[in-house]
């Protein structure tokens, strides 16, 4: 096979599994988003991800990191795509391997847990398309009717690119279409219109925003707020068909719909949510006014039996979380949020129901997209993360933020410089103080932002006049309720969350 044969043949390939590709994707609309050839194999793949390039890829990536995973899974099946039209135009065998390519990408779609019995379905459809392709679109210049040889290999290697265009464009056409398709007819957040709560609370304060630029304002926008989670595509519910199972060791097991959750009593709440994820100093946080129904007054109705010690919470993509019975009992609020920020949850956030418990990481306690709750233990069952080297349990750490100035900032001396930020700690009775120092001085209290509650971070303002030229550190530490100075000792985010204080440097000019 000479080289120009060999670019042809890689195109006739690279073409066939595009087309293959979209036909999958298209096929996967009807039959479920998720089951779609490259979301599949994606979605396995996050799943075997060993803890420390998790880790890295959150790190590094942050909310990207998912769209990244599924362009580099595209860039692989498509280079051995590539390498299907080389070897079907040698031998005949890269209809083999696209059968192969497909195979993966069935096993991986049947065993996820929203699965279903269709779920082989688009990766079947794939491999056929791609391999009728394969075996149908002219890769050589070979001369069956006689006629000159040169001539009539320029036609064909014309007939081959229009061919591989034309199958390209058409599985891009087919992918649009799937991913139309995957969205649902019935309702969603858009049309929604929010209960009132039974308790409405007083608008939130101002907070030190507006005389403090770059400080982190006291509510988060929905925009703004960071997004983790396992999900490669965010699922799209209609609330028509939504049930929340509610069973497990309990008295009553019973569903409820999103129209009954709606008539029972709403409950405003402002809640910090913090990922475990988040590094020291880290900005996968946000706070905002949630709206929803009480977590315990869900589970009195089914009758929670001692037994039990932890729900088992499970998302419409099959994601399972673990919290602790009596974090979702007790008074400190659990919801199951419907809103935030007055408006119905986004599905990135997990509409339409999520979990919000104050106090814990999100990771044990803030299911999206929520279709389930079980009652069982500890013992008997271990939830997704549990499996990956988490802590079962994880309150939230004291904690305390720099935002402004940044780190790496020049600023003038003789001027004064405003030192600000944000403090948490959720689980002791939120911020009762802040203090910053520079260097190895002494630490200066710093004046507080309006205290929004126990559950909600509290911004902090100090102010420096910088003397000294040259380079110096800047750190912040918290006092929380109960009095508790936040710890000096350095935690990654794993098992259960980051700690440590947080520092930043500036240079003095």
């Amino acid at each position: 096979m000479t080289s120009p044969q060999r670019r042809y043949a890689a195109l006739v390939g690279l073409a066939a599994t595009s087309c293959g590709l979209g036909a999958g994707h298209l096929v996967a609309g009807v039959v479920g988003p998720s089951t779609s050839p490259a979301i599949a194999v994606g979605s396995a793949a996050i799943d075997l991800t060993p803890l420390w390039l998790k880790d890295w890829a959150t790190s590094t990536l942050g909310t990207a990191d998912k769209p990244v995973l599924i362009v580099g899974v595209l860039v692989v099946v498509l280079c051995l795509g590539a390498l299907a039209g080389i070897l079907q135009s040698r031998n005949r065998s890269g209809a083999w391997l696209l059968a192969g390519l497909a195979g993966i990408a069935a096993l991986a779609a049947a065993t996820r847990p929203s699965g279903g019995q269709l779920a082989v379905l688009p990766s079947s459809v794939a491999a056929l398309v791609g391999i009728v392709g394969l075996r149908f679109v002219p890769t050589d210049g070979s001369n069956p009717a006689g006629r000159e040889r040169a001539a009539y290999a320029g036609s064909a290697d014309r007939r081959t690119v229009v061919a591989a265009g034309l199958l390209t464009g058409a599985g891009a056409g087919a992918a649009y279409l799937g991913t139309r398709l995957g969205a649902p007819i019935g309702a969603t957040g858009q049309s929604l219109t929010l209960p009132a709560p039974s308790a409405p609370l007083p608008a939130l304060p101002a907070g030190l925003g507006a005389s403090t630029p770059g400080l982190t304002p006291l509510r988060t926008p929905v925009a703004d707020f960071y997004r983790i989670d396992t999900a490669v595509i965010i699922p799209r519910i209609d609330v028509s068909a939504w049930r929340l199972r509610i069973d497990g060791d309990v008295d009553h097991p019973y569903e409820v719909t999103f129209d009954e959750l709606l008539r029972m009593p709403m409950i405003e709440a402002d809640i910090t949510l913090n990922c475990v994820s988040n590094p020291v100093g880290g900005d996968y946080i946000g706070s905002t006014r949630w709206l929803g129904v009480r977590t315990r007054d869900v589970l009195a109705r089914a009758g929670v039996r001692d037994t039990a010690d932890q729900i088992l919470s499970t998302s419409h993509d099959g994601m399972t979380i673990s919290t602790p019975v009596a974090a979702l009992q007790d008074d400190r609020g659990a919801l199951l949020a419907i809103a935030m920020d007055g408006k119905p949850l986004t599905p990135t956030h997990g509409f339409p129901v999520r979990m919000i418990t104050p106090g814990l990481y999100g990771y044990v306690g803030a299911t999206k997209w929520l279709t389930h709750l079980t009652a069982t233990t500890y013992a008997k069952d271990q939830a997704y993360w549990s499996t990956r080297g988490w802590a079962e349990q994880a309150e939230v750490k004291t904690q305390s933020r720099i935002d402004v100035p940044r780190d790496g900032a020049s600023v003038p001396a003789g001027s004064e410089l405003a030192i600000a930020g944000v403090a948490w700690s959720q689980a002791r009775q939120g911020i009762s103080g802040v203090e910053v120092r520079v260097d190895d001085g002494a630490w200066i209290a710093a004046d507080l932002g309006p205290d929004v509650g126990g559950h909600y971070w509290r911004q902090w303002r100090a102010t420096w006049t910088p003397s000294a030229s040259g380079q110096h550190v800047i750190t912040a530490r918290a006092t929380d309720g109960t009095g508790a100075i936040q710890t000096t000792t350095i935690a990654e985010p794993a098992p259960d969350g980051a700690s440590g204080l947080h520092s930043i440097r500036v240079r003095v000019r």
